[in-house]
């Protein structure tokens, strides 16, 4: 792909569509969550019901990654990644006029499916559009765009809610969506011959990482339901288990695999996947219980709490990018550790909030979560699609926005199973506050433990440099598993 030059290093318009379409997504998923109880009272259903609305989104997001991710490298990405936009935006028009819960959880599929078009191929576009020198930077910018979607998502779906129904949430994404396609039509440079136009698709390879993906998510959100030693539960597990031993036997055997396992060979790639995984497990948490424990914990309407939720998005905003130029200077292991440090911090913040929790308090919590998230991922995401050789940016990116989904839709399920075990899953009336307080605490807890593990993680893994100062030797991730100290070594300065 063309690279801009230095005078226009930044690829200010690629970054826009780009930005756009990857906050359009944030900015859905982070407005739904905020609402959440909101739409459960309309349609009087349970919580184990509703929380499929926000479930759902994410499961077909997390199954479809890695293939549209590989799609992006085999057509090219800008294709592929117009076509989620066409894709999200009609979708997002059938969730706001949804009449019944069914329908509405029908509509998060497809909208799901173009979430998942948009965001597996985002960062193979900008990292191909911009100088090498400043990636760490223009994803930190990215990474600023994505939360100014997570930041805006709860104080104005919580306005937007009160004025004219939740409903309205959903058709924000219209002048979005119409914006990111227009600016992507004209600005994105094409690419005239993908790297890997002579490979094909493996299809094979795609259908068994969506059922195991999709086995797993059912097993995690189920579980509580039907008893997590019951035989549908361990079912469903030995299921997707199954289905893995069989996507990752095709793809160690395809002549064309849609995941180049060589990948996890490399230490930094695959520690830096893990400690992802564990971050977005983490927000998760937070995304999904503190709506719950300010509006039917708390009594707060929704515009107040989506206003509170703001704290950890707009701290995000300040210090991704910060972060991004720290990682292009000084590598990415200190300050990646440092941020699930202070999450790990946040969370056992959250974990002490009650009914008598003074909001200020609550605040602070949000805010240092979302600093630490932010210091964590550009970081990290820099590391990570740094490793990878320049023929797999496609699916590095893939990769890396399937940790984030998996992650989010475990981290949403176990919640989920939390509160529902200790409020009443069946419940759509009269739950208490004291139990969404004990709720909250318990799996706050439990986050912040899973934290403090993976700062560990975190920095047990091999430095990396920076983006731009690596992609000199690909080869290293194609045909080696060696650890190394720096595996994909640096660039002159």
């Amino acid at each position: 792909m063309p690279r801009f030059d230095d005078k226009d290093a930044f690829g200010i318009m690629v970054l826009l569509s780009v930005g756009l379409g990857t906050c359009m997504s944030a900015l859905d998923a982070s407005v739904v969550n905020t609402v959440l109880p909101v739409i459960r009272q309309e349609y009087h259903v349970p919580v184990g019901v509703i929380q499929w609305v926000s479930t759902t989104y994410l499961l077909i997001m997390g199954s479809l990654l890695l293939t549209f991710g590989r799609l992006g490298d085999l057509r090219g990405h800008k294709r592929v990644y117009l076509a989620g936009l066409v894709v999200f935006v009609p979708a997002s028009v059938l969730c706001g006029i949804s009449p019944s819960v069914e329908m509405l959880i029908a509509a998060r599929v497809l909208q799901g499916i173009g979430a998942a078009i948009v965001v597996s191929t985002a960062p193979a576009i900008l990292i191909g559009s911009v100088h090498p020198s400043r990636m760490g930077q223009a994803l930190g910018l990215q990474a600023a765009m994505t939360s100014i979607g997570l930041a805006l998502g709860p104080s104005l779906g919580g306005w937007l809610t009160d004025q004219w129904g939740w409903r309205t949430i959903f058709f924000m994404n219209v002048p979005l969506g119409m914006t990111a396609f227009a600016i992507g039509l004209r600005h994105i440079p094409e690419e005239p011959s993908p790297p890997s136009r002579e490979e094909t698709f493996d299809r094979v390879g795609a259908f068994l990482f969506l059922g195991a993906f999709l086995a797993l998510q059912v097993a995690l959100s189920r579980g509580n339901d039907w008893g997590w030693l019951s035989a549908p539960t361990l079912g469903v597990f030995a299921g997707s288990a199954a289905l893995g031993f069989l996507f990752l036997r095709q793809e160690n055997t395809a002549k064309s695999p849609m995941l180049h396992l060589a990948l996890f060979g490399n230490r930094l790639f695959s520690f830096s996947v893990g400690s992802a995984l564990v971050n977005y497990v983490c927000m998760a948490s937070v995304l999904f219980l503190v709506p719950f424990y300010l509006i039917q914990g708390r009594g707060f309407p929704a515009a107040k709490a989506g206003i509170i939720m703001s704290a950890q998005f707009l701290s995000m905003i300040v210090t991704a990018p910060a972060s991004g130029r720290i990682a292009d200077r000084v590598g990415s292991r200190g300050p990646a550790t440092t941020g699930m440090a202070i999450l790990a911090a946040g969370l056992f913040i959250l974990s002490a909030m009650n009914g008598e929790t003074p909001l200020h308090l609550v605040v602070i919590g949000l805010v240092v979560t979302g600093v630490g998230v932010s210091i964590f991922a550009t970081p990290n995401n820099s590391a990570m699609l740094g490793a990878a050789p320049p023929g797999r940016k496609g699916i590095a990116s893939g990769i890396l926005a399937t940790s984030r989904l998996l992650g989010m839709a475990t981290g949403i399920s176990i919640a989920g199973a939390i509160l529902a075990s200790i409020v009443g899953g069946r419940s759509a009336h009269g739950i208490s506050p004291e139990r969404v307080f004990k709720a909250t605490h318990l799996a706050f807890l439990a986050a912040g433990l899973m934290a403090s593990a993976g700062t560990l993680l975190t920095a047990a893994r091999s430095e990396g440099k920076g983006l731009g100062q690596r992609l000199e030797n690909p080869e290293r991730v194609e045909g080696s598993v060696r650890e190394e100290a720096d595996p994909v070594g640096q660039a002159p300065t």
